[in-house]
This record gives structure tokens, sequence and C-alpha cells, in this order.
């Protein structure tokens, strides 16, 4: 049986916490930051964590991680 060929684009955006949970950064902070208020960028800042609905798709997106 051949190894299954890790996503690449996927393994340098998101991260496997020790718990198992996904942790991605937040989306909308790359540029057009002069509409957005100091608050909203700040809180961009945080990372957060991939929706349990989608927990199987990054299994097979990185099945090695």
């Amino acid at each position: 049986m051949p190894k299954i060929k890790t996503h690449s684009s996927t393994k340098k955006r998101i991260k496997v916490t020790g718990t198992g949970k996904y942790q991605k950064n937040v989306a909308n902070r790359a540029h057009k930051l002069i509409g957005k208020s100091s608050r909203r960028k700040r809180a961009l800042k945080a990372s957060s964590y991939v929706d349990s609905a989608n927990k199987n798709a990054m299994k097979k997106l990185l099945p090695y991680k």
C-alpha cells in the first residue's frame, strides 16, 4: 500500500495541537486594513481552530500529523 501524500499548502497553514485540534490563522488580515477598526484588527491577530465539521477533511489533508 503506498503512502498518502500530505497536502502541501495545508501543512503550511494549519498546525495540530497536542490535544488533536487543528489551529489556523484568521482570514481578512492580509490587505485592505484601512477600512477595519483597530479593535477588529487586533482580534484578527489571534489564531482560531478549525470547526469540528471539517475535522475529517483535515485528517485526509494531513494524514501523518
